[in-house]
């Protein structure tokens, strides 16, 4: 038996390792947050960060400083913290209905690429 796309759940967060599940299971509980994918954005000096991608439920959508204190209020580690949200309307799917975790860590990279681009341009 292979059981693929399990190393997208694992960030490497410098020499730790996030289980991105754990997170998702955590934020699901927020009273703003209706679907989170947890993902693994590419950082030069720690190798990855933590970024969560969230679809809010009606009203506010919640914000990164929301997040982290209902996670630490959950007691988890603060090096498992999302460093980075974004707020969706809604996530793309696999040709079997999941979450294309994929396509979120490539929506990142190309958001950080602009980003430094911008920096770069200024």
């Amino acid at each position: 038996m292979v059981v693929e796309g399990r190393k997208e759940d694992l960030i490497k967060r410098g020499g730790e390792k996030i289980s991105s599940e754990e997170v998702e299971n955590l934020l699901l509980g927020h009273p703003q947050v209706q679907n989170v994918a947890g993902i693994a954005m590419p950082d030069p000096v720690l190798g990855e960060r933590a970024c969560a991608y969230v679809v809010p439920r009606s009203g506010r959508p919640p914000t990164l400083p929301d997040l982290c204190e209902f996670l630490l209020q959950r007691q988890i580690a603060r090096f498992k913290l999302p460093e980075r949200l974004e707020v969706v309307d809604g996530f793309p799917l696999t040709s079997v209905g999941k979450v294309s975790k994929k396509a979120l860590r490539d929506d990142i990279a190309r958001k950080l690429e602009a980003e430094r681009a911008a920096r770069r341009q200024s």
